[in-house]
């Protein structure tokens, strides 16, 4: 392998065991190269053929991975702000909900959920909001 690395000759199909595709994808999978500096190192000529080694053989999980690129790429730049104004505004409805319901449960039973330093800090955030 180290004759390889230093030669950078290119390869063909068949020379491309399983000790050699597991080796590469150790490589690529701690870090210590991408994908395709392991092609050029190695003189693989395929341009997926490092990705395909990594989905078959790899540890890493790429199956959710490229369903969750697919169903957010159709989405134009104006979509996706849009999306996360919604998304942004919906949690901060949640936040003072929350917020409100650890309010009413010091008050009202006495359970004591928050600190008295956060809940004035909060007050002031709430009155700073709106």
């Amino acid at each position: 392998m180290s004759e390889l690395s230093n030669t950078g000759k290119r390869r063909s199909q068949r020379d491309y065991n399983l000790g050699f595709k597991l080796s590469v994808v150790e490589q690529v999978e701690k870090g210590e190269l991408t994908y395709k500096q392991a092609q050029k190192r190695y003189g693989i000529q395929g341009r997926s053929t490092v990705l395909v080694w990594l989905r078959k053989h790899g540890k890493l999980d790429w199956t959710n991975l490229a369903e969750k690129r697919m169903s957010k790429s159709n989405e134009t730049p104006a979509q996706i702000i849009k999306r996360l104004e919604r998304e942004l505004a919906d949690e901060r409805t949640r936040n003072l909900i929350l917020n409100t319901m650890v309010d009413i449960c010091d008050k009202e039973y006495g359970m004591g959920l928050r600190k008295k330093y956060s809940a004035e800090v909060l007050k002031d955030s709430i009155k700073k909001d709106k």
